[in-house]
């Protein structure tokens, strides 16, 4: 069996405000008595993409002092961008290419692509990303589950905001799943709030936000609510494959 923490939309500005709420999950993460296996963090890690904001957002996610009790799993969203990103949160050259990036866990392996378009808010798994997990998925263990975690939901969430940078071509990650049974489910963010739907008869399962929490339009009229407790979910994907969510706050 295998346990992920997730949550997404980190977005640090410089106010410290963000930081002290990822301080928050990270006290709740440390402290757990049992840790999962993995914390995933899927996108928005910086809010304009600078090199200041991924140092900013390191140190709560542990990145820094290394003292994390489990592997922090990350990967870009629309606000990131790729060669800060590379150098000032994963210390490696920088590079403008997709960060793409696999870690195989016990029980299951998890599969960190780019869905960003630079310059651009909506998001697309590109030839070049679906090309390199077909290759990465045809490397693995024969029947170990695979989870795809990138940023941009692949299928509307019925709000305008998250709905107005669609994926260009569905149809590209519909091919590959139909072709790619070990794939269990995809864990995405992006839209600030906690989510469940399907793609491709597949799970998607959308982290909560940490800056703010997304007010759906039957909830007011205000975007975002600031005010939100943070939130968090956990994964967990069983020897049958099968993916079941828990969504918590943290006050």
């Amino acid at each position: 069996m295998l346990v992920l923490a997730h949550i997404s939309d980190l977005r640090p500005d410089g106010t410290g405000r963000a930081t002290e709420r990822a301080r928050r999950v990270r006290d709740r993460l440390w402290g757990l008595p049992v840790p999962p296996d993995a914390l995933l963090v899927t996108g928005d890690i910086a809010d304009h993409g600078a090199e200041a904001e991924y140092e900013e957002a390191a140190r709560p996610l542990g990145l820094r002092d290394g003292d994390a009790p489990f592997p922090v799993l990350t990967c870009p969203g629309n606000h990131d961008s790729r060669a800060p990103y590379r150098k000032a949160l994963l210390g490696r050259p920088a590079a403008d290419g997709p960060v793409n990036s696999a870690h195989v866990l016990d029980g299951g392996a998890v599969l960190r692509c780019d869905s960003s378009v630079p310059g651009r808010d909506e998001g697309e798994l590109d030839a070049e990303t679906c090309a390199w997990i077909e290759s990465t998925l045809d490397g693995l263990d024969d029947g170990l589950p695979v989870l795809l975690a990138f940023h941009h939901p692949p299928v509307p969430l019925h709000h305008p905001l998250p709905d107005s940078s669609p994926f260009p071509a569905p149809e590209r990650l519909a091919a590959l799943l139909a072709r790619r049974p070990e794939v269990a489910g995809l864990i995405t963010g992006h839209a600030h709030t906690p989510a469940a739907t399907t793609f491709a008869g597949r799970p998607v399962l959308v982290g909560p936000g940490v800056t703010w929490t997304l007010r759906l339009p039957w909830e007011g009229e205000q975007v975002a609510d600031r005010d939100a407790p943070v939130g968090l979910a956990f994964h967990v994907l069983d020897d049958e494959g099968r993916l079941a969510s828990h969504f918590r706050v943290v006050m």
